[in-house]
C-alpha cells in the first residue's frame, strides 16, 4: 500500500512548487527582463534574466526543488554581485510557468534555455550552476555542451541514489520514475567542476555527492566539503565563498 502510494505520489514528494499568478510582478535589487519561453507546443516557462553593464560572463542557473522565482531570483543575484548576467527559470508548473512535468521535459528546457543564451553570449562565457534538484539539470546540460565552468552545490549521484537512502524498505528502482541520474552525465563534462556539499546535508545525504565526485573526471574536478554545512546553509561558510571568487573570478 505504502509502495503503491510512493509510486503515485512521487512528483509530490520531489517537486514542491509554488504558483503566481501570471500578472505577478517580480521585485529585485538588479536589472532584469523577464521572459516568457515556449519550449515546446505545451509548454512556456518563465525566466528571469538579470543584465548588468559589462558583465564577466553569464551563470544558467538551475534552482532547488521548492519555491518559485520569487525566491529564487533574489538567490541568484548573489552572481550579479560577483558581476556575471544570470538567466533562472521556473520549472514546469512552477511560479508562472506551465506544462506536463516530466524527466525529459526538465532536460528539454534546460536545453531550450542554454541555447537561448547561445545566441547572446559565447560559450566560454557560460557558467552552469545547479543546486540540489537543479544539479543533475546542469549537469545533464554540462555533459553535451561546452560551458567554461559547472559548478554543483548540494548535488547528487542520483535522484534514484537519494530515494534508496530515504526510503530503505520499498523497491524504489522500480517505482521511480524520475532518475536524474548525475553520475552517468558526469563522465562526459569538459569543463572544470566545482561541487559544493556539507557535511550535515539532511536532504541529500553527503555520501551521494561524493560518489558523485568518484565518478566525474578527478583532474577536472574540486570537491569542496563544508564541516557542519546543511542543505541551505552553505553561503553561511566562509569556505564557501573562498572556493566561489575563485571559480567567479
Amino acid at each position: 500500500m505504502v509502495a503503491s502510494a510512493l509510486y503515485f505520489f512521487q512528483e509530490k514528494l520531489l517537486f514542491l512548487p509554488t504558483t503566481l499568478e501570471q500578472d505577478y510582478q517580480y521585485q529585485f535589487s538588479y536589472s532584469f527582463e523577464e521572459l516568457f519561453l515556449k519550449t515546446d507546443e505545451t509548454a512556456i516557462i518563465n525566466a528571469i534574466h538579470f543584465k548588468i553593464e559589462k558583465p564577466k560572463g553569464v551563470v544558467l542557473f538551475f534552482h532547488g526543488n521548492a519555491g518559485d522565482l520569487s525566491r529564487w531570483g533574489i538567490l541568484a543575484e548573489y552572481f550579479v554581485e560577483k558581476q556575471y548576467d544570470v538567466l533562472v527559470m521556473d520549472y514546469r508548473t512552477y511560479g508562472k510557468s506551465t506544462g506536463k512535468l516530466s524527466e525529459a521535459a526538465l532536460y528539454n528546457d534546460a536545453q531550450y534555455c542554454y541555447d537561448y543564451l547561445k545566441t547572446m553570449y559565447i560559450e566560454d562565457e557560460i557558467i552552469v550552476y545547479g543546486r540540489s534538484l537543479g544539479s543533475g539539470l546542469a549537469t545533464n546540460i554540462a555533459s553535451k555542451k561546452n560551458p567554461k565552468q559547472l559548478i554543483l552545490e548540494t548535488p547528487y549521484y542520483s535522484v534514484l541514489d537519494v530515494a534508496q537512502y530515504r526510503f530503505p524498505m520499498f523497491p524504489v528502482k522500480q517505482l521511480l520514475k524520475y532518475k536524474l541520474l548525475s553520475y552517468q552525465f558526469i563522465k562526459d563534462v569538459k569543463c572544470p567542476i566545482l561541487i559544493l556539499h556539507g557535511t550535515k546535508d539532511q536532504v541529500v545525504p553527503y555520501q551521494s555527492a561524493k560518489k558523485l565526485y568518484e565518478a566525474s573526471p578527478k583532474l577536472k574536478t574540486t570537491f569542496v566539503t563544508i564541516e557542519g554545512g546543511t542543505h541551505g546553509d552553505l553561503s553561511a561558510f566562509e569556505i564557501y565563498h573562498q572556493y566561489m571568487n575563485k571559480v567567479l573570478k
